[in-house]
């Protein structure tokens, strides 16, 4: 599968919006799956995709694709693999994409969390390497 994170969009033939059903279609059954609260009483159904190192998470009545935390080393963003790539690398490749507005803020387990308001996206480093990447739609 490609792994190309399109900001607002999902990940490859992965769409926001998609049912648990249609994602199962393309990547198969999740490694586990667990059912947790947002915080606003409505249940999450994440899927864990560990082959794929991805994980999913469907929200609302319907179980709608929301979000993908993804941390698979061979994911691209605007064309470029992102994860060999430093933290001034990366938000030079987003604001050089148009994504400018940033709120930085260290989290309380030691990452480093660059947030980009406008496309929905975080990114997440310990020691100036990328760790992960969280989409929203």
């Amino acid at each position: 599968m490609i792994l190309e994170i399109l900001i607002k969009q999902g990940v490859g033939e992965i769409k926001f919006g998609a049912t648990m059903a249609d994602t199962e279609k393309i990547l198969g059954k999740p490694a586990d799956t667990e059912e947790i609260d947002n915080g606003f009483g409505e249940n999450i159904t994440v899927a864990h995709y560990d082959d794929l190192e991805m994980t999913l998470f469907f929200e609302g009545d319907d179980k709608l694709l929301n979000c993908i935390d993804i941390y698979n080393h061979e994911a691209t963003l605007f064309g470029e693999k992102v994860f060999p790539k430093n933290e001034r690398e990366i938000v030079g490749l987003l604001v050089a994409n148009k994504y400018y507005e940033q709120d930085i803020e260290t989290e309380a387990w030691g990452e480093r969390r660059i947030s980009f308001a406008d496309g929905n996206i975080d990114l997440f480093f310990a020691d100036n390497h990328l760790e992960s990447i969280s989409i929203g739609r």
